[in-house]
């Protein structure tokens, strides 16, 4: 994978962790460019397990990426389509391919993210956000629609229906404080902590088994879609799928023979002890 197949953002592989630098001028807005780039990035991402981490970040110093391209979207139909016909639209196909990738996403957000650009760093796992740089808005209820991305869908989910319908229908700016008060993203940190703080916890994440991962991330999301009980099984279903590609049972074996689950030691230093045990293979 290389930056020249892409039109809208360039990429660069460091170890098992992927950076996406969107660099669209004059703004990264989300048009058929960055849309065609995120789909041809999912190509190459779904069937990859060299690759564990996708972090989004952007080069332009006020924005990460911008609403959806008016251009396409003045182009949607005005007849109403019965419930029977309707399809995933192409942005909300694009950003839910994106969800489903089997690596961890991180949106790195020093800038605007409004509109799509919102919703696309809502389709990702993760979201980190500078103070006084990231700035963020659902303003499509003002224009006459609806976020159609994904944002009506996933909001709720993220922050619960009282908060989501603040959020789209007060179509109003918010900060990276006022964000992460509302749950919208996991932390927010100031300017000159965001980017060592992801880049950590990127590195972290890659030391891990690329299954175990996709794992994880299934099990979390069937947890919000399914059932408890169809939940669980999925949960179940996860753990098999883990422990028949990873070294999970060498390194569960290794720590029963040496009693290292029994010293007190071990017990304080987890933080530590769950990298150690990486070389297990």
């Amino acid at each position: 994978m290389n930056s020249s197949q892409f039109t809208t953002f360039r990429v660069a592989l460091d170890n098992a962790v992927l950076w996406v630098t969107f660099d669209f001028p004059p703004v990264n807005v989300q048009g058929l460019p960055m849309l065609a780039d995120l789909e041809a990035l999912a190509d190459e991402l779904e069937s990859n397990r060299e690759i564990k981490v996708v972090v989004f970040q952007s080069a332009h110093p006020e924005i990460w990426v911008a609403h959806a391209d008016t251009h396409f979207l003045k182009d949607m139909s005005s007849e109403v389509v019965p419930r029977s016909e309707v399809q995933l639209l192409g942005l909300q196909s694009t950003l839910e391919r994106i969800s489903r990738l089997p690596q961890a996403t991180i949106a790195k957000i020093e800038g605007f993210a409004r509109g799509g650009g919102h919703e696309l760093a809502l389709a990702c796992d993760m979201r980190f956000a500078a103070r006084g740089k990231a700035r963020f808005m659902q303003m499509e209820v003002g224009m006459g629609i609806l976020p159609c991305g994904g944002g009506a869908s996933r909001m709720a989910r993220q922050v619960g229906l009282g908060r989501a319908l603040e959020i789209v229908l007060g179509a109003q700016d918010f900060d990276a404080d006022q964000a992460e008060a509302y749950g919208t993203i996991n932390k927010a940190l100031d300017p000159e902590e965001i980017g060592p703080y992801v880049d950590e916890l990127a590195r972290r994440i890659s030391q891990f088994p690329a299954h175990s991962i996709e794992a994880c991330k299934r099990a979390v999301y069937a947890s919000v879609d399914l059932a408890i009980n169809e939940a669980l099984k999925e949960e179940a279903y996860w753990l098999y799928q883990a422990t028949s590609r990873t070294p999970a049972l060498k390194r569960f074996q290794v720590a029963d023979d040496g009693g290292v689950q029994f010293d007190m030691k071990n017990q304080r230093k987890w933080n530590d002890l769950v990298m150690e045990v990486q070389d297990i293979q």
